[in-house]
């Protein structure tokens, strides 16, 4: 009973998020956010509701949140969003979707399958919608560049997504585990560790997981494999995103300066977890032994 009432406590939360997704506006009208949506098809939805308006057509509206749409059809396919029946379940994992599309396109992941090939480069994708964003992404200009590094960006959303990487804001916080995360997407990803069944076991220690990759870099740590090597100096990295964060340390001025000593981070967070050092604090502790650790990545291994 305890994991029912913990899978339905931990779903909740992903429909609650699922819902704030939803909830996002673009700036011309009250449609999901114009991160989730094909832009050019949006512009071109813009054009014909203001003509079908003028003309005083009839648009079809939500009841439950006042949404307007051209086509019925478009109207039942929101609607599920409100009353949550999703009644086509994966047969891989736990998720379940309001459309056989959706889980046809879902079911993707677990096979590998990307049938959508960029035609201007090597790219591949599981969804056409994904890959007509690639494609707006090649053809648009990127007017928003980040002040910290080099990158730049087609909206002004994603600069916003990617400063976190900077100043180390963690903003999403789980409700099982209390862990913080920099983007929402992250979190969901996340969530589903909690009520996904774990089938992968090491064979070196007692950690099980829900995907195989996850196995194989957590495996690292009983080999010692680090494959991602900088090429600005002689670190050794076991994940790739921590080659990237690290990256970070040769490109971008350190503006965070440490108070007891001569060392400097670029991101305030890195600056808090090496301060640790001068006080000795260490608050990850050890639920197994009397342990404790200043990283919570420590405790972890």
């Amino acid at each position: 009973m305890d994991f029912i009432w913990e899978n339905t406590h931990v779903k909740l939360q992903l429909q609650v998020l699922d819902t704030e997704e939803n909830a996002n506006q673009s700036s011309e009208c009250d449609k999901v956010s114009i991160e989730e949506v094909n832009l050019a098809n949006l512009e071109q939805t813009h054009t014909e509701r203001n003509q079908n308006l003028s003309n005083k057509e009839k648009p079809y509206i939500c009841s439950q949140c006042n949404k307007v749409f051209l086509l019925k059809r478009n109207l039942d396919r929101h609607t599920p969003i409100h009353i949550r029946e999703k009644p086509y379940p994966c047969s891989q994992c736990l998720k379940s979707f309001s459309h056989n599309s959706d889980l046809l396109i879902h079911f993707r992941r677990h096979t590998g399958e990307k049938p959508y090939q960029c035609s201007h480069c090597d790219k591949a994708f599981s969804s056409e919608k994904n890959l007509r964003v690639h494609k707006l992404k090649q053809t648009k200009d990127n007017p928003y560049q980040c002040s910290q590094c080099d990158k730049e960006f087609s909206l002004n959303s994603h600069l916003e997504k990617h400063m976190l990487t900077h100043t180390g804001e963690k903003p999403y916080q789980c409700n099982q585990c209390e862990k913080l995360f920099a983007q929402k997407s992250t979190l969901k990803r996340h969530i589903q560790t909690h009520i996904e069944e774990k089938t992968y076991k090491c064979s070196e220690c007692e950690k099980s997981f829900s995907h195989n990759s996850e196995l194989l870099i957590h495996f690292r740590i009983h080999t010692g494999e680090k494959p991602y090597k900088c090429s600005h100096c002689d670190k050794e990295f076991s994940v790739e995103r921590n080659l990237k964060r690290h990256i970070l340390v040769h490109i971008v001025e350190r503006t965070y300066k440490c108070s007891m000593c001569e060392k400097s981070f670029s991101r305030n967070r890195d600056l808090l977890i090496h301060f640790r050092t001068h006080t000795g604090e260490k608050p990850y502790v050890c639920t197994h032994c009397d342990k404790a650790f200043a990283v919570q990545m420590h405790l972890k291994t």
